[in-house]
């Protein structure tokens, strides 16, 4: 994406949580504002449940995914997503049902972006219990989008942004002994080019990479294991190769605390999101990147102890927004 998105495709999340909640509260902001347009994806009925409550003053309007209507800037567009069964839709369980149904609005929005009518995707929280508990093995949300577009799973990353941070990470949501038992020089590289397309998306032309070391001091020549001598250094030494400006391997504390590194690449989940969440908080944002669809999503849980209270909060994903919306990073 090289320009501003200007249809958000709006997936509400898990409909027991506060998703469905923050994606109305942020779709009237965006209208009110003039910002990118925003349909929500979902079940009709949550939606209307939460917009009668949060935007009163907003008409909800069902469209059809062959062809959107012009925009209204009193309605809030809906694209119907006939998935949750009314009787399951208690705001703050935890249900396999609502599991299912996350899933089918993520669907909905990811063909509706791949048949040209919105140009990004962003979701709410999910919650990975309930997605589970409905029979779909899941890990979050760049495994399952490569799995929809027909890539393999490790050919989408995760790219985390919040707090003056971005970084990739090489693998994600499994154990960490067998993510570093399967860490290869090729994920390590295809998570750097996944990064150098993402920036030069949102605007960044020739973006400088730094790969963390898996050991400490990135293995200190040995002296800490082989793995960056075998995995790392390799990884680095053909991305130099390929013309791609990228420093490292290094330990990750000395490599975060440069000031000239565009995006990162941490080697599993932890050393990724533990920088980015002490520097952002719930204020951070998740871009599934190296498929053909922008895909992003907030960075904070489904909260289900204040789901249905109308307290929650919409900034994160409203942050999460302008970062596809105007190549701009949430606090």
């Amino acid at each position: 994406m090289t320009r501003a998105a200007s249809v958000i495709a709006l997936c509400i999340g898990d409909p027991n949580g506060i998703g469905p909640e923050i994606a109305v509260k942020a779709a009237a902001r965006l209208a009110l504002d003039e910002g990118p347009r925003a349909v929500l994806v979902g079940d009709a009925h949550v939606i209307r449940w939460y917009a009668r409550r949060c935007a009163p003053l907003f008409d909800v309007r069902e469209v059809s995914a062959d062809a959107l209507p012009a925009f209204s800037p009193a309605a809030l567009d809906v694209l119907n997503v006939d998935a949750l069964p009314a009787d399951s839709f208690k705001p703050g369980a935890v249900s396999a049902a609502a599991g299912a149904a996350t899933l089918a609005y993520v669907r909905a929005a990811l063909d509706l972006a791949r048949a040209g009518r919105a140009d990004a995707v962003i979701a709410c929280p999910h919650s990975e219990t309930a997605i589970n508990a409905s029979g779909t093995t899941f890990a979050g949300y760049p495994g399952y989008v490569a799995k929809h577009l027909g890539l393999a799973s490790d050919d989408v990353y995760l790219l985390l942004v919040g707090g003056g941070l971005r970084i990739v990470h090489a693998t994600l949501h499994e154990g960490l002994a067998c993510a570093l038992a399967r860490l290869t020089s090729k994920q390590v590289e295809g998570a750097a080019r996944a990064a150098v397309r993402a920036m030069n998306a949102l605007g960044v032309e020739r973006p400088r990479i730094g790969v963390m070391g898996i050991n400490p001091h990135a293995g200190e020549g040995g002296l800490f294991g082989r793995e960056d001598i075998d995995v790392t250094e390799p990884a680095v030494a053909t991305l130099r190769d390929e013309g791609i400006d990228v420093i490292g391997p290094q330990g990750a504390d000395l490599l975060l605390t440069r000031e000239d590194i565009d995006v990162f690449v941490a080697m599993y989940h932890d050393q990724g999101h533990i920088p980015v969440k002490l520097r952002a908080g719930r204020n951070s944002a998740a871009m599934s990147i190296g498929g053909d669809v922008v895909f992003s999503s907030v960075g904070h849980g489904s909260g289900f102890d204040i789901a249905g209270q109308l307290v929650a909060d919409p900034a994160p994903l409203l942050g999460a927004i302008g970062l596809v919306a105007r190549g701009s990073s949430p606090a």
